[in-house]
């Protein structure tokens, strides 16, 4: 509720509560719906799950690896296996990996069923070493609340200055790379539609911090749609700028 007060003021309580509402219905379905995942079937999953595809597939006949940048929207889980179907590239998924070590096993066995292939965020730069000389689609989701907020850009986002990861953008310069914005819309209950947008074919063409501002505006005109879609279960703004973590990117 917190979070959903720094975000639409303007809202009424009641209209929050409400919001709140669905987001806890929403978030009801995602446990129950990735138990679902150990038993579905591809045919399942693209009756379910659409996409403008269209988007990836343009950028792949091309040959050259690029990135899509995700969000926390549901069902992130039902995403992640309908990508690797349907994508035609090899599908990376950068992820955090669980403290039990049993049910990380499991998950991350059940996550790849499909053909993603898993990087654990922990190990980045040594899991990805066998990829970087070979075609790829690379997944980093880019609204993640950052560790460390000395290493982020601070951004406008809800009426707060906000940080966001670095690494997403920045990977994305240095390899000169097509990124592509993914948000994820729940159609009705149990579908949903992913929306692919190309912000760029180059990322390297942006100042530093751009990318990751028409990402943030993009995020937010989406999230003023659909707000019960996105996780308002975690501290997003537990951070507070200050003037020696940097500038804020107007």
């Amino acid at each position: 509720m917190a979070n959903m007060l720094q975000a639409f003021p303007e809202k009424t309580g009641k209209e929050r509560a409400l919001i709140a509402k669905k987001f806890y219905h929403n978030l009801t379905d995602t446990f129950v719906e990735t138990i679902k995942t150990f038993s579905v079937s591809k045919e399942f999953l693209n009756r379910r799950c659409s996409g403008n595809f269209e988007v990836i597939h343009r950028l792949e006949a091309k040959g050259n690896s690029f990135q899509i940048h995700p969000a926390h929207h549901f069902n992130w889980e039902w995403a992640n296996l309908h990508y690797s179907i349907n994508f035609r590239l090899p599908f990376l998924a950068v992820y955090m990996p669980m403290s039990n070590k049993a049910f990380e096993k499991i998950f991350c066995k059940n996550r790849s069923k499909f053909g993603s292939i898993m990087l654990p965020a922990t190990d980045m730069r040594s899991s990805f070493m066998p990829w970087r000389s070979k075609p790829h689609i690379l997944g980093l989701v880019a609204d993640q609340n950052p560790g460390h907020p000395g290493n982020a850009f601070w951004l406008h986002f809800f009426n707060k200055v906000t940080p966001f990861v670095k690494g997403p953008e920045k990977s994305a310069r240095e390899k000169k790379c097509a990124v592509v914005f993914t948000f994820i819309k729940k159609v009705k209950r149990g579908y949903y539609h992913t929306e692919f947008i190309l912000a760029t074919e180059d990322a390297s063409e942006f100042a530093p911090g751009e990318l990751t501002k028409l990402y943030v505006q993009s995020l937010s005109e989406r999230m003023k749609t659909q707000p019960a879609d996105w996780l308002w279960s975690h501290r997003r703004w537990k951070w507070d700028w200050k003037p020696e973590y940097g500038e804020v990117i107007k």
